[in-house]
């Protein structure tokens, strides 16, 4: 008797410490906040080396990615083994200032060889073994180890920066490799002792915002084993349409002049003995012979730049994120990836918000796929809308689910220009009166906005749609042909779609006036890789897209196509006087609208 009573004292103290023991809690379908997880006094932190299977930085040894660890105290205590939420960035460790002279200067002819810029130094900052404290707070108490790391050439990561080059991709793919015990990882930059993943379950997930959620997408085109899922927030996924539109030298909005050796400059905090090694090897030959700022043509450099060009191994399941109205990277960066992705049969989401630069999916959203793809927890994430849209009005947290992106029901219609662009030509369905030939006059020293506001203008040319008195909701990528003449062999031309009239208040939302934009090199009207000087005064037809778009233009408002030549904000400043001319006939803006040509038409009856 005495021994049954014994085994059963014994049974019921192995449940009891069962119990104790701190595990991940679920709850419809989103990872919870663990008390045993919640306080940071508890958790484990350290850093160490990973070495990569490349050498960029000119030395005898492969490089190594500094690396830092943030986890539960129960991976020490308990032997709790979780997935990971991993974030790389070349912003930890500080970066350049933006004083004077350190962008290209953009007052100049096209076609001109533009004079050099000043190369600032970066003074490294950060302790160890802090990288960063970004979603830390987030996701530990919530059952999850975080992981950040520094990207090539940046803070304590040995190699050069390459601003999209194949290190960028390679190096959180050893990361990887290491949480899956595939890598040496080491407890010193140049050391011997190894670190052991041990507290890994293999399973990562990447996420970050900008340059940030760039990466995540970098490592997931390398097919990496572990990598299940990645959140990329308004990332970068091809430096050419950063840097680039259709042929033409464009700025991202905010930043006249950057271009990809000014950001290799601002994030270059790596080692200084290395500096100099990297600057003539990745700025000054292979960025200086690739990026072209003459021609703004695409090629092999800015090829291997396109993440787009390297999915085919990617098996991560995506959930992008973007604003309509980021104009530093614009939403087009996301919509390729994401229409690829699909293409692919990838689990995919896309989020889209009405607002600019940055901006998350709703937490709900980031926790249910973590916990489907990290914790592989059934949560019925895949048999969510593909398509999440914050409409104008409501907050971040509160999307509207669509089927897909584009809207299903969005078709394009064929809208045509009639004459009296230099105050208000009409846009209309009806081919009738869309004939003869306008023209505007170059001149950047005039804001985008104000030629919008213009009653009349020489510099620019506005077609207008009649007052709405119904909601039109455009949903894709617009698209426009224009046949065009310039007096010179070079010109700029950019393309806004308005919505009038304008509202100058300064409390007016981003929504109220631009619904979106685009840009275009004439020279590149037959290609992308080979632009030719134009023939002055002779007509040449030109298709590009303008930036995807999901809005709804109210009742009331018209809907503008504003045709003008050099954009202060993102284009080259060539001096003015180029006139730019447009035959009407060939000139047709194909608009996505949900509904149609009934819809759109409907909208304008009185």
């Amino acid at each position: 008797m005495k021994k049954y009573t014994l085994l059963l004292i014994l049974f019921i103290a192995t449940l009891a410490f069962g119990q104790d023991k701190a595990t991940p809690i679920f709850k419809d379908g989103e990872a919870q906040i663990v008390p045993a997880f919640e306080n940071p006094e508890d958790w484990v932190r350290h850093d160490l080396w990973v070495e990569t299977t490349f050498n960029t930085d000119g030395d005898d040894r492969l490089d190594r990615m500094h690396v830092s660890v943030t986890r539960p105290k129960q991976t020490d205590t308990e032997g709790l083994q979780l997935p990971v939420v991993y974030v790389t960035s070349p912003y930890f460790a500080g970066v350049a200032g933006n004083e004077p002279g350190t962008f290209w200067d953009v007052k100049h002819e096209l076609g001109a060889t533009p004079p050099p810029h000043k190369h600032p130094e970066v003074t490294r900052r950060g302790k160890r073994p802090i990288i960063s404290n970004s979603h830390i707070r987030t996701w530990v108490p919530r059952g999850y180890i975080v992981v950040h790391s520094s990207s090539p050439g940046t803070g304590l990561s040995d190699g050069s920066p390459t601003v999209g080059g194949e290190n960028e991709s390679l190096a959180p793919k050893a990361v990887i490799h290491w949480l899956n015990g595939r890598a040496k990882g080491f407890t010193e930059r140049e050391g011997t002792e190894e670190v052991k993943a041990f507290w890994s379950t293999g399973k990562v997930g990447m996420t970050g915002t900008s340059y940030n959620g760039t990466l995540p997408l970098a490592a997931a085109t390398t097919g990496v084993e572990g990598l299940e899922a990645i959140i990329p927030i308004a990332p970068n996924t091809s430096y050419y349409h950063y840097y680039r539109s259709n042929g033409l030298v464009r700025s991202p909005g905010g930043y006249l002049g950057e271009d990809v050796d000014v950001l290799y400059d601002f994030i270059h905090s790596g080692k200084e003995e290395n500096r100099a090694y990297n600057n003539k090897v990745t700025r000054d030959t292979e960025m200086k012979n690739g990026m072209d700022r003459i021609t703004g043509d695409y090629n092999d450099f800015w090829a291997g730049r396109d993440y787009l060009n390297h999915m085919e191994g990617m098996k991560a399941a995506l959930l992008m994120s973007h604003g309509f109205n980021d104009w530093n990277v614009m939403p087009e960066h996301s919509y390729r990836i994401y229409k690829k992705a699909k293409e692919m049969g990838l689990p995919t989401q896309i989020y889209y918000h009405q607002n600019g630069h940055g901006g998350p999916p709703p937490m709900t959203m980031r926790n249910r796929w973590f916990t489907r793809y990290l914790h592989g927890i059934e949560n019925g994430v895949k048999n969510d809308a593909e398509s999440w849209i914050v409409r104008e009005n409501d907050a971040r947290d509160q999307p509207t689910a669509y089927p897909d992106y584009p809207h299903p029901e969005a078709r394009g219609i064929s809208l045509r220009l009639t004459k009296g662009g230099d105050a208000q030509g009409k846009l209309q369905l009806s081919k009738k009166g869309s004939k003869g030939k306008e023209t505007l006059t170059d001149n950047y020293k005039i804001k985008g906005s104000e030629l919008a506001q213009a009653a009349l203008s020489p510099y620019r040319l506005l077609y207008t749609t009649p007052l709405l008195t119904e909601d039109v909701h455009i949903s894709g990528v617009p698209q426009i042909t224009v046949k065009m003449a310039s007096s010179k062999p070079a010109v700029n031309l950019s393309v806004w779609l308005v919505s009038l009239p304008w509202n100058g208040e300064k409390k007016a939302k981003i929504t109220d006036n631009i619904i979106t934009r685009g840009w275009a090199d004439p020279q590149n009207h037959s290609s992308l890789t080979e632009g030719e000087p134009l023939v002055p005064r002779t007509f040449y037809d030109l298709t590009f897209d303008l930036m995807p778009d999901d809005q709804i233009i109210s009742a009331g408002q018209q809907i503008g196509l504003m045709i003008f030549s050099s954009d202060q904000e993102f284009t080259l400043h060539p001096e003015p006087g180029t006139e730019v001319t447009i035959d009407l006939k060939g000139t047709i803006l194909k608009l996505p609208v949900v509904g149609g040509e009934e819809a759109f038409a409907k909208a304008l009856k009185k």
